[in-house]
């Protein structure tokens, strides 16, 4: 469970993170790419932070992931200096693809189309019996 500590330290992050992708893709000449900072985890000693992204479009997802990873100290040092008076430490980042939305889609394009397991309960695996 998360302290408000933490939920708080997670919000800042969250917020600035945010800002700071967005700075460095318009820096970059990107465009026609949205990534979003959906969440954010922080450990309960402080020193580490989850940040979970989604970017679209989805093709573009795992290239931008991994340029965002080898640009998190720079990202880690502008987070620092723009929490300075609110965090005494910046915590580790380390960036996650968040699949919810695709996910999502899935199960939306299921209901659709001919793997509705409502309409076709084969596709749905059969239960033991205990």
């Amino acid at each position: 469970m998360e302290t408000q500590r933490q939920k708080k330290i997670s919000q800042i992050i969250q917020k600035d993170l945010a800002e700071i992708i967005q700075e460095s893709l318009r820096a970059a000449g990107k465009k026609n790419l949205i990534i979003s900072v959906t969440k954010v985890k922080v450990t309960p000693d402080l020193l580490e932070a989850k940040a979970y992204l989604s970017i679209f479009p989805e093709d573009k997802t795992m290239p931008v992931l991994k340029e965002i990873k080898e640009l998190s100290n720079q990202i880690k040092h502008q987070l620092a200096m723009r929490t300075k008076n609110q965090l005494r430490r910046v915590p580790d980042l380390r960036f996650f693809h968040d699949d919810t939305v695709s996910y999502l889609n899935d199960v939306e394009e299921a209901f659709k189309g001919k793997n509705n397991p409502i309409k076709n309960p084969d596709l749905l695996g059969k239960r033991k019996k205990s």
